[in-house]
């Protein structure tokens, strides 16, 4: 039944637990010093790149325990889709450092007609493998910009990545315990576990016809191997085009729930105010985060860089794909140049951009800004919020003309 079409790479279950090696069993490495600035505004923004993480190479060590480790932003210039070992890790709470796989079960239950327990194999098994490109972000990439600080991980610009996930629809597997007609979200949860006494256990959801979609995903595989086990080896749900809080890593749980989830994750964090907020405000209303929003960054210079004519970079197009990128010029006399993409390679995925830079004679603020495919296009100027969440401003770098 493990059996792939001859342009893919077969993996079967065997070669999944094989090719996870190392990442079935780790050990967190202790902290050690060297560091990278990543010119932070609103506090020290000094950062150890060592250790080295298994499975991983040099990552900016933003938390050894449990691992916060962002991707180093030159990556992004090399390849389209973040290599395994370059891709940042984020976790909230502890979680297993060895998996036995021939024990592994994930339990189905809730609002179905027949709760089910699967093992990895089963799962695998649940329907066909599809296979595509996604961001993965964190919903607080690049909150360490944001002045004034705020409370939370103060990631720079390198808590994303792209890759191709490969997995079995989620549908596929909620059907095989039938949903009840009152079914209205799906609720996940893995194999982490708080490290503070009493905390809530790491738990997300989202609307049944989400998690119905044709692209909601159980994966087992990333960019063609089985998952590092500090992205969440051996499974991990995948809601492309959504922020990586709903991507729970170590999948263990999946509950079919009846009304709108309360659970601390859903009702009180990963929240974004629904009205404009300056800070000191409170008492304001809030959503739980979903959808991406479109952006893009310069990759080939970096601040202060002297640049020849041209300039490229990445953007993403959130919840859908990319339809244009906008180089804007701000020289004193301003200028909007309309950038070159590169092919789409997956609606979700990174897409590359270049773009000639005008004739200016002085030193020049400029930044790409993206138009999704659904005509939503990002603001020149960051929107502040207390979480520091879904940063969505035009990405401004100062150069100098060669």
């Amino acid at each position: 039944m493990d059996v792939y079409p001859s342009a893919m790479k077969v993996i079967t279950r065997r070669t999944l637990i094989a090719s996870a090696g190392a990442g079935s069993a780790l050990a967190l490495p202790a902290i050690a010093q060297r560091m990278v600035d990543l010119g932070l505004p609103g506090g020290p923004s000094a950062r150890p790149l060592l250790p080295r993480f298994p499975q991983k190479r040099e990552m900016i060590v933003q938390r050894v325990h449990p691992p916060l480790l962002e991707t180093p932003f030159a990556v992004y210039d090399r390849t389209l889709l973040t290599p395994n070992d370059r891709h940042f890790v984020r976790w909230h709470w502890d979680f297993p450092t060895s998996i036995d796989v021939s024990r592994y079960r994930v339990a189905v239950y809730g609002a179905v007609q027949s709760p089910l327990t699967l093992s990895l194999n089963q799962v695998l098994n649940a329907g066909p493998h599809i296979e595509y490109n996604a961001v993965n972000q964190c919903a607080g990439n690049g909150r360490g910009l944001f002045e004034p600080r705020m409370a939370g991980a103060q990631w720079g610009q390198g808590a994303m990545a792209n890759a191709q996930w490969r997995g079995v629809r989620l549908r596929d597997v909620l059907e095989k315990a039938g949903l009840r007609s009152n079914a209205r979200f799906v609720r996940f949860k893995g194999l982490d576990k708080p490290i503070v006494e009493g905390a809530p256990h790491y738990i997300k959801s989202i609307p049944i016809d989400v998690a119905r979609a044709d692209d909601t995903i159980i994966a087992f595989a990333m960019n063609g191997t089985a998952l590092p086990l500090l992205n969440g080896f051996p499974l991990r749900i995948i809601v492309p085009g959504w922020y990586s809080t709903y991507w729970v890593k170590m999948l263990s749980d999946i509950e079919v729930l009846t009304a709108e989830d309360q659970n601390f994750w859903m009702a009180k964090a990963y929240r974004m105010p629904t009205v404009p907020v300056k800070p000191g405000d409170t008492g304001f209303p809030t959503r739980p985060i979903s959808k991406m929003v479109p952006r893009a960054w310069i990759t080939s210079h970096g601040e202060g860089a002297r640049v020849p004519k041209t300039v490229s970079g990445i953007a993403m197009g959130g919840d859908t794909g990319v339809a244009k990128v906008e180089l804007i010029v701000q020289d004193g006399d301003g200028h909007i140049v309309e950038a070159q993409l590169g092919r789409e390679e997956g609606k979700y995925g990174f897409r590359r951009w270049s773009a000639t830079l005008p004739e200016i004679y002085a030193d020049a603020r400029i930044g790409p800004r993206c138009t999704n495919a659904s005509g939503v296009t990002q603001p020149l100027t960051q929107s502040w919020n207390p979480n520091g969440y879904a940063r969505d401003g035009v990405e401004f770098i100062t150069v100098k003309i060669a």
